[in-house]
């Protein structure tokens, strides 16, 4: 089946053959996006609602720690009024003890 393009622009004229190629071109087009593009979209878009779960999980832990530091360290400021020097020291020598030692997490969210 060798298709003479000129003689089918003679036979039928321009806009035709235009219009089919252009039917043509659309047809190729959406059967790539349908056969191609839509499966590889259709993965990553369950990708991206792992990984938006895995940072909301992350978010509710980071909440409810900085919750958790916030009433200790309440609670050691009413604790604290109420103890001896002494014991006063040895308090602050457990927390520096244990006191994390990275400066990369700032509850504030200042720099």
């Amino acid at each position: 089946m060798n298709i003479d393009i000129a003689q089918a622009i003679q036979d039928f004229g321009f806009p035709i053959i235009a219009a089919m190629g252009l039917g043509y071109f659309i047809y190729f087009i959406w059967k790539w996006v349908t056969e191609t593009i839509d499966p590889v979209i259709g993965e990553t878009m369950g990708t991206l609602i792992k990984l938006v779960d895995r940072v909301r999980m992350l978010d509710n832990d980071m909440i409810r720690l900085n919750t958790k530091v916030a009433m200790v360290l309440e609670h050691k400021s009413m604790i604290d009024n109420k103890l001896s020097g002494e014991q006063r020291d040895e308090l602050d020598e457990i927390i520096s003890k244990y006191k994390t030692q990275s400066t990369e997490f700032n509850s504030t969210g200042k720099k």
